[in-house]
């Protein structure tokens, strides 16, 4: 499948320096297929996935985590269709071979279209949500390419400077694993580009800058990238570092400096620190399952 973005030279000026929209070709490949996306569903490996029920924005905002309890693939695009849940199928291209196939056929595809564009891992993700679903404010550690196949969502993109995202935010994120709590504000609206996906249609953005996404019209698909670059990763360790320094040892970190003695000090930091009990108990903290699919109550409470 080749020609998969569709890029123009406007497209290409704007990579990873401003928010684009560009075409794409994935919507109509056979993985994304009712039949297979339910095959997929019944399969996948419980560690593997996320399943949320929203709430409201602002402060009434509500975050729980499901199962999917067992149920039929066709019961679940089910559920997801009436209710106010996403589905987030993570790591499809490590999962499934096919989905590893299709993603580096993707990478290759950009890299030709993109010279120097400089990503060495990726991995991607599906993200299956309901018709009135959102995500809330939020940024991510590496690159980030959003491929919408069904369905119409609508993105606020920030700017990735403060007072929109922080270092001390980014250390939140690296640490704990979790994008959702940073502090977001009406009026950040104001700032923010706003633009729509439809099937056929990517997004890109700059490295850093959190978004909100909310569910236009439809069951919406869309298939997620994470893209790793030397930058984002020396990033991804500096912050890390900087947030094992703050909540583990009580230290006040003062430079996001990803090159020198200091950088390099916390790059070994992080390598000892990241798979530690004391982080992966920091991580458990905040996050809880609190509903099954297959429970008919609950499922009515998520709708």
């Amino acid at each position: 499948m080749t020609g998969i973005t569709q890029l123009t030279d406007r497209d290409r000026q704007l990579w990873g320096h401003q928010p684009l929209n560009a075409a794409h070709r994935l919507h109509e490949h056979p993985l994304f297929q009712r039949a297979a996306l339910c095959r997929l569903i019944e399969t996948y490996p419980r560690e593997h996935y996320g399943l949320i029920a929203m709430g409201g924005t602002g402060e009434d905002r509500a975050w729980r985590e499901g199962d999917l309890g067992g149920v039929s693939g066709e019961a679940a695009l089910d559920a997801i269709a009436r209710g106010k849940l996403w589905l987030n199928l993570r790591n499809v291209s490590g999962v499934d071979a096919r989905h590893g196939a299709l993603l580096d056929g993707v990478m290759a595809d950009l890299k030709t279209q993109l010279p120097g564009f400089a990503a060495y891992k990726w991995q991607s993700g599906i993200l299956i949500s309901s018709p009135s679903a959102q995500v809330y404010y939020h940024a991510d550690l590496p690159d980030q390419l959003l491929y919408q196949i069904a369905g119409r969502k609508r993105l606020h993109i920030y700017p990735p400077t403060p007072p929109f995202i922080t270092a001390r935010h980014l250390e939140d994120i690296a640490l704990f694993d979790v994008e959702v709590d940073i502090p977001y504000r009406d009026w950040y609206d104001g700032h923010a580009r706003v633009l729509d996906l439809t099937p056929g249609r990517m997004l890109g953005w700059p490295l850093n800058a959190p978004h909100r996404v909310e569910n236009v019209e439809g069951v919406n698909i869309s298939l997620t990238i994470s893209c790793t670059t030397p930058i984002s990763r020396r990033g991804e360790m500096v912050h890390l570092a900087n947030g094992l320094l703050r909540h583990r040892f009580g230290w006040t970190p003062r430079s996001t400096r990803t090159e020198g003695t200091g950088f390099h000090a916390k790059a070994v930091l992080q390598k000892l620190m990241r798979r530690t009990g004391w982080v992966r108990q920091q991580r458990a903290r905040r996050r809880v399952i609190e509903f099954p699919l297959a429970d008919d109550a609950m499922r009515q409470a998520a709708e």
